[in-house]
């Protein structure tokens, strides 16, 4: 999945950028700035140039190296402008905003203007303002940030976005539908009756066919439901939530409770911090009924093929009842998400030898189920070095064996604790602010700010962690500090893995309980263990191979054929103005689109998603 050219942490996927952190500016703090009355200044002058069309008076408002990012709230895809000329250009482009107003509450919290702390060790203070974008269809929350420049207030980084239709507003709160029919009614039908007509697609087609029931899929169903926008998952598990279920016994997320809520219904206040997969999975599917979300499990895409004239899609499904009787579909929806995980096929090496090992189990991660019970006397080689590799190697120590891991490039490490305290916190913690805004604030930061700003995290956890840091590479376990220093989520997003959250191997590690053999691949399978390059035996009984997953794209062409996956742009990964690639955007294929993530980022990015669908529905959005 990654570009393999440099050092490891470098990585990213093919065709994307490795984005440059910005360097922070130098501030002082003034106790007589008055927020209130610049945010009032700022954002009049702002709505007076864009009324006016005057779009360098606009840019005259921002540092010369400001950044506006945009999601939706001016054109139907995502941006983010660096500079005063492109964003002229970007103006200069036909584009949908009408104006942004200051307020004061958002999702229950006061959000007044203030002077505040732009980094998160205090040295860059300016004002933040929460706005709220108007455009010609509809509106969503936003933010500005300011910074002092030559005693005169400029425009640091806007977020515009547009998450709501004007002219069909989310079905909530005194929206809400009633829910009865009162009155005489001769052919009354009750809601389950209602419900499974719907649920079944009766009498109509979906608009949207979703493939794969995980947390991407049930997010962006949920999401355009609030759109009254018909949709259907299809899913060839037997249940929802087995993405999840199926996976290795010992497998909790290393993500916190509050920083993955779904979309409209927020995991209980008695939830646990981390989730084991089974929670999550009876979360999920309880989830998905408490929605009534239209989900058919057991189902598979036999047969697909876009009509470029009648701009929909042919799918023949096939429904495997539970009645054991199998029904054939054919559907005819507006547009497919593939919504299969921002991984593509599982990256399983054919190694050499492998037909001929005689032990008991030599599979990828994602088919691992679990160590034995009692394993004492039992070997095990684990080819890998981050999350799932780790895990099961814990797993493995934990039952008795005798475990190896191979670890053939650095791996960027950080402990739960760090992860707690400098990647999720502030936004994401107990007592933290509504997820809802922890998420504006989060997603408002220009890619090159978000990297700066996990630079200086990682800095704090290498001080946290820096005796498990230490052990590690002592014990011949390489660790990095992540791309341009800024750890294990940019990571992730520069390139889909590359890391471990500690919860507990690191320590193994570093006692011996768990030996490492780094920077060697494997030469062969042998019958009873593995042989390395440099010519080291590993006797080994179970090899698990956590090696990881291939591009997005690879899914594609294995569901839809080599003809549609050809027009898709490869997934994940950043453009050059720090946007992700492809996901949750035109895919290079009509009718097509591509979502998935983290619960996180699928919670987000969901709503992006559903909106640019929602408006080609409309038809106020074309096709690029």
């Amino acid at each position: 999945m990654t570009q393999t050219s440099g050092p490891s942490y470098q990585w990213v996927v093919p065709g994307s950028v490795d984005i440059t952190p910005i360097s922070w500016p130098v501030t002082t703090k003034d106790e007589s700035w008055d927020a209130p009355q610049v945010s009032s200044k700022i954002v009049g002058a702002l709505n007076e140039s864009l009324s006016k069309q005057d779009h360098k008076g606009v840019a005259s408002l921002f540092l010369e190296n400001g950044y506006w990012r945009d999601h939706l709230g001016m054109t139907w895809d995502l941006r983010t402008m660096k500079g005063r000329d492109k964003i002229v250009s970007f103006l200069d482009n036909d584009h949908h905003l009408a104006s942004i107003e200051i307020v004061e509450e958002y999702s229950s919290k006061n959000v007044a203007s203030q002077v505040t702390a732009h980094r998160g060790d205090g040295s860059v203070h300016g004002i933040e303002i929460y706005i709220r974008t108007r455009t010609k269809y509809g509106s969503g929350p936003g933010h500005i940030r300011l910074l002092n420049y030559e005693n005169e207030w400029k425009i640091w980084t806007l977020y515009t976005t547009m998450t709501e239709f004007e002219q069909q507003p989310e079905p909530r709160g005194h929206l809400r539908a009633n829910g009865a029919q009162h009155g005489f009614r001769q052919d009354r039908e009750n809601w389950l009756g209602r419900r499974e007509e719907e649920f079944n697609f009766e009498k109509t087609d979906p608009d949207v066919l979703v493939i794969g029931g995980g947390q991407a899929g049930l997010s962006v169903h949920a999401r355009l439901k609030m759109l009254n926008v018909p949709t259907l998952i299809i899913d060839e598990n037997d249940n929802v939530g087995d993405n999840w279920r199926k996976r290795y016994h010992s497998l909790v997320l290393h993500d916190p409770v509050w920083y993955d809520h779904m979309p409209l219904i927020n995991f209980p206040d008695f939830w646990p911090i981390f989730t084991p997969k089974d929670k999550l999975a009876k979360f999920l599917s309880s989830y998905a009924e408490t929605l009534e979300l239209n989900v058919w499990n057991s189902t598979s895409l036999k047969y697909s093929n876009w009509d470029e004239k009648k701009k929909q899609w042919v799918a023949v499904l096939e429904r495997r009842k539970k009645d054991g009787t199998v029904e054939v579909r054919v559907l005819r929806p507006k547009f497919i998400i593939q919504a299969t995980g921002h991984s593509g096929k599982k990256n399983y090496p054919n190694f050499k030898g492998m037909e001929n090992f005689e032990g008991d189990v030599l599979c990828h991660s994602s088919e691992f189920t679990g160590a034995k019970k009692d394993g004492k006397g039992r070997k095990a080689v684990v080819i890998g070095a981050c999350n799932s590799a780790m895990d099961i190697s814990q797993s493995f120590c934990e039952n008795g064996y005798d475990v190896t891991i191979v670890q053939r490039s650095s791996t960027t490490v950080m402990s739960s604790k760090a992860v707690l305290d400098y990647i999720c916190a502030p936004l994401y913690m107990e007592g933290g602010p509504p997820v809802e805004v922890g998420d504006l604030l989060n997603w408002s930061k220009p890619t090159e700010m978000l990297k700066a700003a996990h630079a200086d995290a990682t800095k704090l956890q290498e001080a946290l962690d820096k005796d498990t840091l230490a052990g590690l590479n002592k014990a011949g376990f390489k660790t990095d500090p992540g791309p341009a220093g800024a750890g294990l989520f940019m990571k992730y997003l520069q390139r889909g893995g590359g890391y471990y959250i500690d919860v507990g191997t690191s320590q193994l590690i570093i006692d011996g309980k768990i030996k490492v053999k780094h920077g060697v691949g494997i030469s062969e399978i042998l019958p009873r263990g593995v042989k390395l390059e440099d010519g080291t035996e590993l006797e080994a009984d179970e090899i698990v191979c956590a090696t990881g997953y291939q591009n997005m794209k690879t899914t594609t062409e294995a569901i839809f054929g080599e003809e549609v996956a050809s027009k898709v742009n490869l997934a994940w990964g950043y453009d050059e103005e720090g946007e992700t690639k492809t996901m949750w955007r035109p895919s290079g294929h009509s009718g097509l689109w591509v979502h998935g993530g983290n619960l996180a980022i699928c919670r987000y990015y969901s709503q992006l998603l559903a909106v640019q669908i929602k408006a080609r529905l409309e038809g106020i959005s074309q096709p690029p």
